[in-house]
C-alpha cells in the first residue's frame, strides 16, 4: 500500500490536553466524516505543524497536521487504497 501527500483541508473533531497532546476523535474529508479508531505518534515539524497519525475503519492510514498559526487542520497523506476508492 501507497502514500500520497496532499495537504488539503479538513475539519477536525478532536480534545487538547494542557501538555500539547491531541485526541483527534474523526475528521471531515471528501465529504465525508471518518471516525478514527486508533491514533499513532505525534510530533512538531520545524514549521510549526503538529502531526498526527490516525487510523479510521477498513484500517486506512491517514497523516493529519494542525498549524498553530492559522488554527487550520489538513490531511497531510492518504493511503493510496483510499484515494482510489
Amino acid at each position: 500500500m501507497g502514500q500520497q501527500y496532499l495537504n488539503e483541508p479538513t475539519e477536525v473533531e478532536a480534545t487538547y490536553g494542557e501538555d500539547g497532546a491531541v485526541r483527534v476523535l474523526a475528521f471531515r474529508w471528501k465529504n465525508k466524516r471518518w471516525p478514527v479508531f486508533s491514533q499513532g505518534r505525534q510530533w512538531d515539524a520545524p514549521d510549526g505543524r503538529r502531526h498526527t497519525l490516525v487510523m479510521t475503519a477498513r484500517e486506512r492510514v491517514y497523516e493529519l497536521a494542525y498549524d498553530r498559526a492559522e488554527g487550520r487542520w489538513c490531511v497531510v497523506m492518504a493511503s493510496e487504497d483510499r484515494l482510489a476508492a
